[in-house]
């Protein structure tokens, strides 16, 4: 178990594993505990440029409100694959999928309407599409050809075993390329920094693209940090 005081040789992925809200402070951050959450805290502190005394005191508080709280840890570390798999499907598939619809119209507006003054809008609706695409195809491989091999690899049936994990990493270079395009929308709007004249639509775009973000990262940490590394 993780404690503090916390040693900055810990794991990002173990910090987050052990705790899933502190997810929110490495966001904050900018500390990607995801596709980039098997390196030490220390490493991630020098990298990005961060006042570790900053940082370490909101993790410190996140530790200190859930010391006495039971979390979700059955789902991110005891649960067996089905189940995880199943919770991913559920919860992160079946959520990203509606929010790609449900956003796509506000996001082709928003550039439509203010791509003029805000070319950097432009280049939001490009990287929003190319990820919706991108995803939506990552997902369906995972639901209809990934995700059976993995429970074949839990429960010893699987024909091809080096073709199930070379899927799954394939799967890893994928997440890596979605969380790409995150970072390069996350660049291009400065952060999700509104200018002085965005409209009641630009301030939606915005909010719902950070929030995708946050749910796109969660799902590929708990399958590139829990899910995954069972079968390697």
């Amino acid at each position: 178990m993780i404690t503090f005081p916390l040693s900055t040789n810990t794991l990002v992925k173990d910090i987050v594993n052990e705790l899933p809200k502190t997810s929110d402070v490495f966001k904050k951050f900018r500390i990607d505990f995801c596709c980039g959450g098997n390196i030490p805290l220390s490493k991630a502190i020098a990298e990005n440029g961060i006042n570790e005394e900053a940082l370490l005191d909101e993790l410190r508080v996140v530790f200190e409100k859930n010391s006495s709280t039971e979390t979700d840890l059955e789902v991110w570390t005891k649960s067996d694959s089905t189940t995880i798999i199943d919770h991913v499907i559920n919860h992160y598939h079946r959520t990203s999928q509606e929010e790609l619809s449900l956003l796509s119209p506000y996001v082709t507006k928003v550039s439509r309407v203010h791509g003029d003054n805000h070319p950097e809008l432009l280049k939001v609706y490009e990287l929003f599409y190319e990820f919706k695409k991108e995803l939506i195809d990552h997902m369906t491989k995972e639901e209809e050809v990934v995700f059976p091999l993995i429970k074949q690899l839990a429960d010893g049936t699987v024909e091809n075993r080096e073709e199930a994990i070379n899927m799954i990493v394939e799967l890893e270079k994928e997440h890596d390329h979605a969380g790409e395009i995150l970072r390069q929308i996350r660049a291009v709007t400065s952060d999700f920094t509104l200018p002085l004249d965005a409209c009641g639509t630009y301030r939606l775009v915005y909010k719902r693209l950070e929030d995708l973000e946050g749910l796109t990262f969660m799902h590929v940490h708990l399958e590139n940090n829990i899910l995954f590394p069972r079968y390697f």
